[in-house]
């Protein structure tokens, strides 16, 4: 910027207002010279140079008061940053001693209070403190509560609790015993009203089972054992009303050989006049065999559709039971005599004292006496459904009946030796 030159030589400069009023002005610079010179206005150049001229002025007094503020704040901003890094490494120092991981007062104090190391610690402590109360509390509540103490507070009442409890006690104890003699007394008359009860059901039982059939049936399967069993010197009992262990299943038991000594086994017939199921029959029988204590037990109806489905009359099921017919209105008792001797036979062989018996010629007559009731079956069924013939078939079916005796008795010359041994041995 060109060096400033004077304006006048004597100049009145007042402020009046926001106005500047000058008088007496004379500019000796070549270039506002020749600015106005060239200006069509030059009194507005004159003014506008006065106004950039104060603005330049203004500009440059603000550059350098902007200039040394900021001189004095670097200063400032320099001090600050050094008093700040010593404050800064003071703090970081006492930091350092004061919380360092390894060294520092805190973390030493922390160990020494808190470590489970350290004997002084404070968990150790609370919990020899809590420990000790605790023991002292259970001492004192110990001595408060004791039964003997004095001091409790408990002690009537509890006193009069163990009163009140033991007369309870004793008067639950005597309702308990009036209560048990009252049941017993009352079981006692149930069971007698039961067993009564039960008594009349079963005479009442009896009675429809006796009328229905009118006792023909059972008193002629009775009749006819009895007289089977007489020839064999068996012993035949007639036990459908007689109660046995547990029951009246069994309406006949046979005792063999007990016209010559005590009985070397016992058969039991059961006599139906009405089909059953298998399952029945099968279950019916094992209670015989149980209640009469039976070695072989007999199912006897009056007719083949009688018997129980998936049976066949003279066919042995499970060892000790098989099914037979016996009509009384025939007049035949070959089926009955064939079962008898069946039965009679395996009751004898299964015994230890059948050591004289010719087992196997034994089972040989079994079974040719069980294929001729086979024929005889046939036979007799071709006589049932045959309209021609019948007087030759009959003469047949005699034959054959001769044979199945004639195979019988050689089934009971078979089992004479066991007997003579039995009795002697007897």
């Amino acid at each position: 910027m060109e060096a400033a030159i004077p304006l006048f030589a004597s100049t009145s400069v007042r402020v009046l207002g926001d106005r500047l009023l000058v008088d007496g002005l004379v500019v000796d610079d070549e270039c506002a010279v020749r600015l106005a010179r060239e200006a069509e206005d030059p009194a507005r150049v004159v003014r506008d140079a006065v106004e950039i001229g104060a603005r330049v002025l203004d500009r440059e007094g603000t550059a350098g008061q902007v200039d040394f503020v900021r001189g004095e704040l670097e200063k400032v901003e320099a001090a600050f940053t050094e008093q700040a890094r010593r404050v800064y490494e003071g703090l970081d120092t006492k930091f350092e001693q004061i919380l360092g991981a390894e060294n520092g007062h805190l973390a030493r104090e922390l160990q020494r209070h808190f470590s489970d190391q350290s004997s002084t610690a404070v968990h150790h402590r609370m919990k020899a403190v809590v420990e000790e109360v605790m023991v002292r509390s259970r001492d004192e509540l110990r001595r408060q509560f004791a039964a003997d103490d004095p001091s409790n507070p408990l002690a009537g009442f509890q006193r009069q609790s163990i009163a009140v409890m033991r007369q309870a006690f004793e008067q639950q104890s005597a309702h308990l015993r009036a209560m048990e003699e009252r049941m017993a007394a009352l079981q006692a008359e149930l069971a007698r009203e039961r067993a009564e009860k039960q008594g009349a059901v079963e005479l009442q039982a009896e009675r429809e089972r006796g009328t229905a059939k009118g006792r023909s049936f059972e008193e002629a399967v009775v009749e006819a054992l009895e007289e089977i069993a007489a020839a064999r010197g068996d012993v035949c009992d007639g036990v459908g009303d007689v109660r046995g262990a547990g029951g009246k299943k069994g309406d006949v038991v046979v005792a063999i050989d007990a016209c010559a000594g005590p009985p070397r086994g016992r058969i039991v017939f059961e006599a139906k006049d009405s089909g059953l199921s298998r399952k029945k029959a099968l279950s019916d029988l094992d209670a015989a065999l149980e209640q009469r204590d039976a070695d072989y037990a007999v199912f006897v109806v009056p007719a083949e559709d009688e018997l129980p489905a998936k049976t066949r009359a003279l066919h042995e099921y499970n060892g000790d039971k098989m099914f037979v017919t016996y009509d009384p209105e025939e007049g035949s008792k070959l089926a009955l005599e064939v079962a008898y001797g069946l039965a009679r036979a395996r009751v004898l062989m299964a015994r230890n004292d059948a050591s004289g018996l010719d087992v196997a010629a034994l089972r040989a007559e079994v079974e040719r006496a069980s294929m001729a009731m086979e024929d005889v079956r046939r036979i007799k069924s071709q006589l049932t459904s045959a309209t021609s013939g019948i007087e030759q078939a009959r003469s047949i079916l005699e034959a054959m009946a001769a044979g199945v005796r004639g195979h019988l008795e050689q089934l009971d010359a078979l089992l004479t030796p066991a007997v003579e041994d039995g009795t002697q041995g007897a």
